[in-house]
This record gives C-alpha cells, sequence and structure tokens, in this order.
C-alpha cells in the first residue's frame, strides 16, 4: 500500500465547525491515524485509567458514530 498518499476527511458531529482532515503517506499510516484518534477519545473519557483495552467492535462504534468519515486515496501508479 504504499505510494498510496491519503487525506481522511471527518466530521465529529452535525456542527460544520468539526470538520477537518488528516493527511497521510499511505493507507496504512491513514488507518493507524483512526486508530489514534480512537485511543485519544478513550484517555480522553477515561482519564483515571491508566490501560484501556478496546476491540475491533468498539473501533467501529466510534467510527458508525462519526457524522461523517471519507477517504481520499491518491495511486501515484495511476496518477489518479
Amino acid at each position: 500500500m504504499a505510494n498510496k498518499h491519503t487525506i481522511i476527511l471527518m466530521q465529529t458531529s452535525h456542527n460544520r465547525a468539526t470538520r477537518t482532515f488528516m493527511d497521510y503517506e499511505s493507507i496504512s499510516q491513514a488507518m493507524d491515524g483512526i486508530c489514534a484518534l480512537y485511543e485519544r477519545k478513550l484517555k480522553e473519557l477515561n482519564p483515571a485509567m491508566r490501560n484501556i483495552t478496546y476491540d475491533i467492535e468498539d473501533l467501529y462504534n466510534f467510527i458508525d458514530g462519526l457524522t461523517d468519515l471519507s477517504a481520499l486515496v491518491y495511486d501515484f501508479f495511476l496518477l489518479a
């Protein structure tokens, strides 16, 4: 998945002011970035917990709870 520059577009609520984007050099870095967002949210919601665990279902629920999440992927080989 190298050479697939990826931009993640995200809106966390219906408020348009929550729109943001994140820029990554690969799809795998973008997926790691989404996981990191979820982990930061967990730490924010549970500041007293030293060890927080989650499974893929929890991550899917976080993603499904976002108002919008899209990925724009550029393939250098296709130039598109």
